[in-house]
């Protein structure tokens, strides 16, 4: 079995004070030839690689912490930690560490920490120890003195630590608290403020360990109520005590993670709400504190996640019908906090803890909550939500496609995530927003994996085209029902926009759009409108011109053999430019190429040496093009002038004329039909919705009625 008392995490303090873990494996003592000494070295449990090689010095400060927990500092501004899993291993590296300094391991730090001139080291040097005066209320002012004056010297501020450790002077000085407070002693409770203020200051575990206590830490919190500086009490320990209620959501057996909760709440209420905001000197004093709360935050996280039976009766109660609302709101709320609270660990340690909720079915109980009414309980699942996708957005996409091959679309948990888009009540529409840039990372191919046997990018682009697509396209086909549009971005620019949107398309040269295009001949309706536009130059000629010639330009084999192949007859006298005929030119050397490879070879050595325009100035040309005024172009000056003998659109072939037939669509004329083919995705159903549409069945309707009902309501 592995030897779990050696087992550790190996944590860096970096630049921003926070912990950085390395990586958990096995620790051990031994010594190193290289090193010339003693040295710690820590194994990766997952591959045996060196995680570390620390040699033992002699003269570095070791500090036990928590009992499991070993820290010090390599270099200067390079802090080390190794956190053990078991109390037993950390005491024996801590012994083996005050074998080679010849330190007694009974103490909590190995050596004195000096920064200090040499005449002031001498002096302090002089005498063996700090020596305490009383803990009597005529002597709180003299001992206020004295942690004011210790608080600038490292070498003091450790002495200092040692006494107030060593005599037990933190019970002493909270008795007097309780005195100084029933008699209602002001001057007193504002000496001891002071006191417990320079403690925190000390920087030192073991002090902490005695103040965060059960029996101690709300009168800690009660000398930090009387601050000298203001003029009425504060009233911490009121709040902690009557208004922050700690509420079990779920039943916690064990009492370890019970009071380590109370305890870390308390601690990081002291730390952001009690302790007065730190100096730029003090800030670096207060990093042993930053650190208990860190820790404290990853074994509490650790032991949830450890404790299945507690993690299944949360997600039972949480989809459970019979669960009232008022239960529900507080689960959700737990689940977000939790969720939060997992943001401190390390992404390896993060992984774990999305892992194991994904196991235990956060998903599927999302989905149930947010198919709920409750406006409360569906933002906190929002929020839920966008840990989980901006964490691991693949494993949402996973889901999301698993589950469509078992439930209808309707009930999808990415179209319930649209539909709340549509749906926000909010004026400002800060949920929407929210929904939107979810929606956005997971439908971003930049963040998608491929690998030798999967595709993410194309496995659940086609998934989202065929099952979602016809949700959050809704609205938009919506408004164009009628015979005036309503205002929808792409409809209400007019044509244009929808020519122009095509073309970013086609500009993105991804063969998954372009495969995409082709099947749906998403360019007859541009070819239409070129012909109804007639002899007529105008920017509707120009735009579609400069798309064909892109085309040619970047020599886009697929489409350019689509577009010759399907509408050269209708396109072969267009000789005003010449981007027709250098299409149908592309695509015979496209076939010559096939049948002779030796002379593509041969071409592609001669293409390197060919003059090739620039992309930009194409996209800059392309921006001027639309943005210029339709009307002011309708009748000017051609730029190229058109030819006298462009045909019509009776003259398209016949294939074309059969696809429209089979293609019907009520959403206008032109352009829309284009825009639908993008929004309306094919599947392989299609020849059966065809036969459909020749049994006499209506294909127009492109919203099923619930989607209707949801849209009215």
């Amino acid at each position: 079995m592995t030897d779990t008392r050696r087992r550790v995490k190996v944590y860096t303090l970096n630049e921003d004070r926070q912990w950085d873990d390395r990586g958990t494996g096995h620790v051990s003592s031994g010594y190193v030839e290289r090193l010339k000494g003693t040295s710690l070295l820590v194994r990766a449990e997952s591959d045996g690689s060196l995680l570390l090689e620390s040699k033992i010095n002699p003269n570095t400060a070791y500090q036990k912490q928590q009992d499991t927990l070993i820290v010090w500092s390599e270099a200067e501004n390079y802090d080390l930690a190794l956190s053990f899993q078991e109390k037993a291993g950390c005491d024996e590296i801590w012994e083996k560490i005050c074998q080679v300094q010849g330190k007694d391991p009974s103490v909590d730090i190995t050596q004195d920490v000096v920064d200090e001139s040499e005449e002031e080291r001498f002096d302090d040097m002089s005498s063996p120890g700090l020596e305490l005066p009383p803990c009597e209320l005529s002597r709180l002012e003299d001992l206020a003195e004295l942690v004011a004056s210790s608080l600038p010297s490292p070498l003091r501020r450790e002495k200092l630590a040692l006494a107030v450790e060593n005599e037990g002077y933190i019970r002493k000085l909270l008795e007097l608290f309780r005195v100084c407070e029933d008699l209602e002693n002001r001057e007193g409770l504002h000496h001891l403020y002071e006191i417990i203020k320079g403690i925190f200051l000390l920087n030192r575990t073991a002090l902490f360990e005695v103040m965060f206590s059960d029996e101690c830490i709300m009168d800690v919190i009660g000398c930090l109520e009387f601050d000298p500086a203001l003029p009425q009490p504060r009233r911490h320990r009121e709040f902690l005590t009557k208004t922050a209620r700690f509420k079990e959501v779920i039943p916690i057996s064990d009492p370890e993670l019970r009071q380590k909760i109370h305890q870390t709440y308390r601690v990081q209420y002291i730390q952001d709400m009690v302790l007065p905001t730190p100096s730029v000197f003090e800030e670096n004093m207060l990093s042993t504190l930053h650190s208990f709360i860190f820790f404290n935050k990853v074994e509490i996280v650790g032991m949830l996640q450890d404790d299945e039976k507690f993690l299944t009766d949360l997600f039972a109660q949480l989809t459970d019908e019979a669960t009232d609302d008022d239960k529900r709101h507080e689960l959700v709320n737990f689940l977000k906090e939790f969720c939060a609270f997992s943001q401190t660990l390390q992404p390896q340690n993060r992984d774990a803890f999305f892992k194991t909720l994904s196991n235990m079915g956060i998903l599927p109980a999302l989905e149930v909550i947010l198919g709920m009414d409750d406006v409360q309980v569906r933002g906190a699942a929002t929020d839920i939500f966008s840990y989980l996708v901006e964490y691991n957005p693949s494993m949402v996409r996973e889901f999301v496609m698993q589950e469509s091959q078992q439930n209808d679309d309707d009930i999808l948990l990415i179209n319930l995530i649209i539909e709340h888009m549509i749906c926000d009540t909010d004026p400002e529409l800060g949920g929407a927003v929210q929904l939107m840039g979810l929606l956005r990372t997971l439908v971003d191919p930049e963040n998608m994996l491929a690998t030798a046997n999967k595709t993410e990018k194309t496995e659940f682009l086609s998934f989202f085209y065929k099952h979602c697509m016809h949700v959050l396209s809704a609205p938009l086909l919506a408004n164009t029902t009628e015979e005036k549009p309503s205002k929808v971005t792409v409809i209400s620019n007019n044509k244009f926009c929808a020519l122009r949107f095509m073309r970013r398309i086609i500009g993105l040269k991804d063969e998954f759009y372009n495969r995409y295009i082709m099947r749906n001949f998403l360019f007859e309706p541009v070819v239409k409108a070129f012909l109804n536009n007639g002899s007529r130059y105008n920017l509707m000629n120009s735009a579609i011109i400069e798309m064909f010639e892109y085309v040619r330009v970047e020599d886009v084999k697929s489409l350019t053999a689509h577009i010759v192949e399907n509408y050269w007859k209708a396109l072969e006298d267009v000789d005003y430019v010449q981007t027709f005929k250098g299409l149908k030119l592309r695509y015979e050397q496209q076939r010559e190429r096939q049948d002779n490879p030796k002379l593509d070879s041969m071409r592609s050595i001669l293409r390197n040496h060919r003059f090739r325009r620039d992309a930009r100035t194409l996209e800059d040309e392309e921006e001027m093009w639309f943005n210029t005024d339709e009307d002011d172009l309708e009748d000017g000056e051609a730029v190229v002038p058109p030819s006298d003998k462009m045909k019509s659109e009776e003259d398209l072939m016949e294939p074309i004329s059969k696809f429209m037939e089979r293609k019907k669509c009520t959403y206008g004329k032109a352009f829309s039909g284009g825009l639908v083919g993008l929004v309306d995705y094919p599947d392989d159903d299609d020849e059966e919705e065809e036969e459909e549409e020749e049994d006499g069945e209506s294909k127009e309707d492109p919203l099923p009625p619930s989607k209707k009902s949801k849209l009215s309501s």
